[in-house]
């Protein structure tokens, strides 16, 4: 959430942030209404001074007397009035909660103009993307695929878009994700295994509501949430709390699986991995000071490009362009992988600092150690790694003429031998 402060002093900025984000937000109305909420506050606060004047003025009467009995019939209607007031007043205050969080973060000044995926612009590159093999194909459509994933018998038992993992395709999920994880504990993560569902508190925290509600599956009637990525319970882990500035920064990183709605998503993007409804994901994330929000989303970044280049695949990075930004980021690097039988990028990370806007909402706080004061810590997280896309890039780079697929060095110990093969 912003900074109340910011919208009522350069009201022209959160303008700004909208333009440049190209969202659809009516600001002029939640100027009135934070004008409104706040002039009926004045007004409950101006009958709280009276009704306390009263109470210490009865405190000099005595009781019983005609001065004493006149007061008390006061402070009743003034009473009464109050409660009035307070009651309008919770109204007002609840709608102008739900308009400050219509309200996006601010693009941070880096973050290049722009509105769709095309004018994002390329960060960094690494790797040849034509060194890989010359016998390439779409993952999908290698002999054999379908005796590691099996989507059929995965959309009979739920839906399509939740596969089976056979065998060799199961193992080598499993080797990803812990080639992952030790790979982040290395680098200084802490390791968490969070709760899969959320409630809606810890869901508006971090952004996810009321942006990306329809994205989302619920469950009914206790409203909790099948995570979206592990950023929503890890991110809340330290919600309404205040944690040690010398601590900062705090780094944990969470294998989970993921669960998207993808609605609307159709067409040959979605083919295979390219998009799935399920999906195995490991987050890392950060719990920094203000002063080192942008160095640790470089390192954050650099955290989540070390694995791509321990697996041997040819990447790119992008900084978002403020039409591609986030609704809660204010700025965001992704990492595409080169898919050989394809042709394509795909991408498997996105690294992003959101500054102090999920803070703000959650009430993660510091306490600054030469003021006294608590302050907004920053967030920051990043995928490290998403598993389908790098599977998918893994298998389409790698295969081999006699149809195996080569593992990288890396991998092999994590997966026990040295080719993968199809059955």
């Amino acid at each position: 959430m912003l900074d109340p402060k910011v919208l009522r002093e350069t009201p022209e900025v959160v303008r700004a942030a909208i333009a440049k984000k190209h969202l659809d937000v009516d600001l002029d109305a939640v100027l009135a209404l934070d004008h409104a909420w706040r002039s009926q506050l004045g007004e409950v606060e101006q009958l709280r001074a009276k009704q306390k004047a009263a109470n210490n003025e009865m405190a000099a009467l005595k009781k019983g007397s005609p001065e004493f009995l006149a007061k008390v019939q006061e402070m009743k209607a003034v009473s009464a009035e109050v409660k009035a007031r307070e009651e309008g007043l919770k109204t007002v205050e609840e709608k102008w909660r739900d308009a400050m969080l219509t309200l996006p973060n601010i693009p941070h000044a880096s973050v290049p103009e722009g509105k769709t995926p095309e004018q994002n612009v390329v960060f960094a590159t690494h790797g040849d993307v034509n060194a890989v093999s010359p016998h390439a194909q779409p993952h999908w459509e290698i002999k054999g695929f379908e005796s590691l994933l099996d989507f059929g018998r995965g959309a009979k038992v739920t839906g399509a878009g939740f596969p089976f993992y056979v065998g060799d395709g199961a193992k080598i999920v499993r080797a990803l994700l812990q080639f992952f994880l030790d790979e982040d504990v290395k680098a200084g993560y802490t390791e968490v295994a969070p709760p899969i569902f959320v409630n809606a508190a810890s869901a508006t925290a971090t952004g996810q509501l009321p942006d990306k509600e329809g994205q989302m599956y619920e469950t009914t009637p206790d409203r909790l949430f099948a995570v979206p990525t592990a950023e929503v319970p890890l991110t809340n882990f330290f919600r309404d709390e205040i944690v040690d500035e010398t601590a900062l920064p705090i780094k944990r990183c969470a294998y989970t699986p993921c669960f998207r709605r993808e609605a609307g998503s159709y067409g040959k993007d979605v083919r295979g991995l390219n998009r799935l409804h399920q999906f195995d994901k490991v987050e890392l994330l950060k719990w920094v000071h203000p002063s080192q929000s942008y160095a640790e989303l470089d390192a954050l970044r650099d955290d989540a490009e070390r694995l791509l280049r321990k697996l041997e695949l040819p990447y790119r990075v992008l900084l978002m362009c403020g039409g591609d930004l986030g609704f809660s980021q204010s700025k965001k690097y992704d990492l595409e992988v080169w898919a050989a039988g394809q042709k394509r990028w795909l991408e498997v990370s996105s690294c992003s600092n959101f500054e102090a806007f999920q803070a703000r909402r959650a009430q993660i706080r510091f306490r600054n150690q030469e003021t006294g004061k608590p302050e907004l810590v920053h967030t920051l997280n990043g995928s490290g790694l998403a598993v389908p896309r790098v599977l998918a890039a893994l298998l389409e780079n790698n295969l081999q003429p006699d149809g195996r697929v080569k593992i990288p060095a890396a991998l092999v110990p994590y997966f026990g031998k040295e080719f993968l093969s199809f059955k």
